[in-house]
């Protein structure tokens, strides 16, 4: 964990956000990474994601069982979906949503889309030609020799 706090207090420093986040297998660090959003212009470089595709090019694999991940922010919802799309066993974390709330980094907004229906949502979701959209689940349901994830 100090780690990671280290990784946010030095992407301050670096022109980044305040996060940071490691992953962990078998006792040794396998990956470390800084929120880069405004570094890169990439709404998705938060800590916790740049770190599993760091760990994950490491391990050569994009399933990380076995991996703990410690951020130092209790993980935001994309971040979140994107450790347990790794597979990642456990979750540690430093300061809490409220915390990051306080310095103007509010999530709150997205758990409270999350929870209205569609129709209800600020942005707009309208589904669109699923019919031919249905053709690649198609493909992937016939397909014998697929990597399943």
């Amino acid at each position: 964990m100090r780690e990671a706090i280290k990784l946010a207090s030095e992407s301050v420093l670096n022109g980044g956000g305040p996060f940071g986040a490691v992953i962990v297998k078998d006792g040794k660090i396998i990956a470390g990474s800084s929120n880069s959003v405004t570094i890169d212009n990439d709404p998705t470089a938060h800590a916790e994601v740049n770190t599993i595709r760091k760990a994950c090019r490491e391990l050569g694999t994009f399933d990380l069982s076995g991996c703990t991940i410690y951020t130092s922010c209790e993980p935001c919802p994309m971040c979140l979906g994107a450790i347990y799309w790794a597979r990642i066993s456990r979750i540690y974390y430093g300061n809490t949503r409220k915390d990051a709330r306080d310095i103007q980094f509010a999530d709150d907004f997205i758990y409270e889309e999350l929870d209205r229906k569609m129709e209800d949502r600020t942005v707009p979701i309208i589904p669109m030609l699923r019919d031919e959209a249905l053709q690649s689940f198609r493909l992937w349901s016939e397909k014998a020799d697929k990597t399943e994830y």
